[in-house]
């Protein structure tokens, strides 16, 4: 249901958002280069040295380029495209820009990504206002930084992720209390985070095809195949889900702080490494100066395509928390643990 639902028909029970930013990067991009609006914009590595693309415009996309597509491919589909590395600082910049917009309107605001947050504004929570007023001027507001994003709005975080994605760019999709389980029904097993390719092989050998189908499978069966992850996934495929908006809680007495990103698309440039580790180290400085702390012990950890797992680490002179400081020198540990083209899947940093 779109936003030509009546706010009259009221919200009864949680309200989770889940906000994306449209074609982020390249949208950036076009804010800051206006000669550039209107045409098709790429971020990304080079195609004469095996990059990928980090994100395409919309009238790129026309062309059918998409993130993390092999550059060269991307050339060859859209030769007239304006190609640039990116500005990860500048990204950064305005995605905490965003961040605090929605910071405005709730206390809960969990940051999935530089581009995705999920939000809760559950009425009565923090505030008396309807939900959907509450996204729309969430949506306005982000579109006066000279961006747009797109708003999925629901009972739970599997239905405002599935729902963000149903209208692009510049959507605010709602799913009504009561009507989750007719809006997930028909969509493919695909449409479920988490569920990968192998899965959905699974999941299809056993006559799964859609989340309907797979909020009607037997739990124990799926357990059978899938292992714990199973039963989790009929639940949220029926849209039961019951979803907590909160960071990580961190107990005083911690040992270290750190932030993980785990990413749609495999990692195999180095640009987009380096960009990625100063992200997520950016999220670990915040959350150390949110507490108070500082560490003089920074980590690095990869987790590969085939699910291995590297950590690196290096001590500081001094105990920092700030990510200016620690996030060099996280880059700096790369070397150590990766070379250029092996796929990377999560990305982590940590101080202790």
């Amino acid at each position: 249901m779109g936003e030509r639902a009546h706010d009259i028909l009221g919200w009864d029970g949680p309200a989770v958002g889940l906000l994306d930013l449209d074609a982020f990067f390249a949208s950036v991009e076009q804010l800051d280069h206006p000669e550039w609006r209107g045409l098709p914009v790429i971020v990304g590595g080079s195609a004469d040295r095996r990059g990928v693309v980090s994100t395409a415009s919309y009238e790129a996309r026309r062309y059918g380029v998409h993130s993390a597509m092999p550059s060269a491919q991307a050339r060859r589909l859209c030769p007239d495209a304006v190609w640039t590395q990116g500005n990860f600082a500048r990204y950064r910049e305005v995605s905490a820009a965003v961040m605090d917009i929605l910071s405005a309107e709730t206390p809960l605001v969990e940051q999935v990504s530089i581009d995705e947050a999920f939000f809760d504004v559950t009425p009565g929570r923090f505030s008396r206002e309807s939900p959907i007023g509450i996204c729309r001027r969430i949506r306005a507001r982000v579109a006066s930084l000279g961006v747009s994003c797109s708003i999925g709005l629901g009972v739970n975080k599997t239905v405002a992720k599935i729902a963000s994605e149903r209208d692009k760019p510049r959507g605010l999709t709602v799913i009504f209390p009561g009507t989750e389980g007719s809006f997930l029904a028909p969509l493919p097993v695909s449409a479920l985070s988490g569920v990968g390719p192998a899965t959905e092989r699974q999941l299809a050998a056993m006559g799964i095809h859609t989340l309907g189908e797979l909020a009607k499978a037997s739990p124990r069966e799926l357990e059978g195949a899938l292992g714990v992850t199973g039963p989790r996934l009929v639940v949220r495929a029926a849209g039961r889900e019951r979803s907590r908006v909160a960071e990580r809680a961190v107990p005083d007495e911690a040992k270290s702080v750190s932030n993980e990103r785990t990413f749609d698309h495999d990692l195999t440039a180095a640009a987009e490494l380096r960009a990625a580790i100063l992200h997520v180290a950016s999220m670990t400085g915040r959350r150390l100066r949110r507490r108070g702390l500082a560490g003089a012990t920074v980590t690095l950890k990869l987790r590969y395509a085939d699910l291995r797992v590297r950590t690196a680490q290096r001590r500081l002179g001094s105990p920092t928390n700030d990510e200016h400081v620690f996030g060099p020198v996280a880059v700096g540990l790369l070397s150590s643990l990766w070379s250029e083209g092996t796929p990377v899947r999560l990305v982590g940093v940590g101080l202790s």
